[in-house]
């Protein structure tokens, strides 16, 4: 059986970690090179990067961030955030990242999931995807781009079969709902589009406590699970939340530093 991964989200605005509720009211954190490095030596799995307010704010991602992170850390790095054409995907692994994770140029431009898989490898590429219930949609979630900022008529369902048909070789579903609220992840959602689709799914949105992600591991069918604000504000530790997730059952690996 495959090992299930927890993954360490660092949202990044103005260089430093931030965190807000449901993608607002954010409180700056700490040095993201830091607390890279201070993840890795903890045996998280992986670790994902977003700067969130590079697509709002028409700007290129911060690629000397990127580059100090990837000194720090000998584990799989995603980037995502103001990735604008398939040249800055290749900035992004150039400077030590694996993956590149594309959310709203995926949506303005689906052929550049394309064109990055054909160039990378599927494996390089991963769907960003925000979405919200919403009762007006097939699946009952739709998707929005820039941040959560910004509703689009895409139904997350179709859109995650549809980017996987294209050349996505991983999707993040970020549950807008849930997100920061460390009251559970969606796996209604998180099921639902995990069952759709051949590619791997990794979780976000809500994680509070190791239950919450032993449930949208096995409940939820996801390969992965992605963690914040529980881990920054030190409720609990990633060695603690895989000791927890192993002695439910849930196979994980343990390395610790």
């Amino acid at each position: 059986m495959y090992s299930k991964r927890v993954i360490v989200c660092l949202d990044v605005r103005d260089g430093l970690v931030t965190k807000g509720v449901r993608f607002k009211g954010n409180v700056d954190i700490g040095d993201p090179v830091v607390m890279a490095r201070q993840y890795y030596d903890a045996g998280v799995d992986e670790l994902v990067f977003y700067d969130i307010t590079a697509s709002a704010e028409g700007r290129r991602i911060m690629i000397d961030v990127v580059e100090k992170v990837a000194e720090q850390v000998f584990v799989p790095f995603s980037v995502g955030g103001g990735i604008g054409t398939v040249d800055d995907m290749r900035a992004v692994l150039l400077a030590g990242a694996e993956k590149v994770s594309v959310n709203s140029l995926a949506v303005r431009n689906p052929a550049s999931i394309s064109d990055g898989a054909a160039r990378f490898g599927n494996q390089c590429i991963v769907l960003g995807m925000d979405a919200a219930a919403d009762a007006a949609m097939p699946s009952g979630y739709r998707v929005y781009v820039r941040g959560g900022r910004t509703a689009t008529e895409l139904d997350a369902l179709a859109w995650a079969q549809e980017a996987v048909s294209r050349g996505a070789g991983e999707i993040v579903v970020n549950s807008i709902d849930a997100d920061g609220t460390r009251d559970g992840y969606d796996c209604t959602l998180t099921r639902m589009i995990s069952d759709a689709v051949s590619v791997p799914v990794v979780a976000s949105g809500g994680a509070g406590s190791p239950e919450h992600l032993r449930e949208v591991l096995e409940e939820g069918h996801a390969d992965a699970a992605l963690v914040a604000s529980m881990v920054h504000y030190g409720d609990y530790t990633i060695p603690a939340i895989k000791e927890e997730l192993a002695e439910a059952g849930v196979p994980v690996r343990r390395r610790y530093r």
